[in-house]
């Protein structure tokens, strides 16, 4: 059986980490912002704006949140009979502030 030398292999397996980490480090991003905000006290968990939206989209079916950290709002996606609707929700208080398709 041949072995690589030590040094080969470990350039074999750094050449695989550059198409993981963009993807890691965006997700780090919009969701770590969040995450830092919500454990601040800024912002509401996104269960907690769930709770409250959820229930009044009347039989939609639910494809998940964004996080905008700018405008400090979560974006809710919805699917209904092949149509897509977004809510746009204040992270700080659970408002819906906007509803478009």
């Amino acid at each position: 059986m041949k072995r690589f030398p030590a040094p080969l292999a470990a350039l074999a397996v750094l050449s695989l980490l550059p198409s993981v980490v963009p993807a890691r480090a965006e997700q780090v991003g919009e969701q770590g912002e969040a995450r830092r905000e919500r454990k601040a006290g800024n912002i509401l968990a996104i269960r907690q704006i769930e709770q409250i939206v959820l229930p009044r989209m009347g039989g939609m079916q639910y494809l998940g949140p964004e996080y905008d950290p700018a405008a400090m709002a979560y974006r809710l996606k919805f699917i209904k009979n092949g149509k897509v609707t977004f809510v746009d929700v204040d992270a700080r208080t659970g408002r819906i502030i906007g509803q478009s398709r």
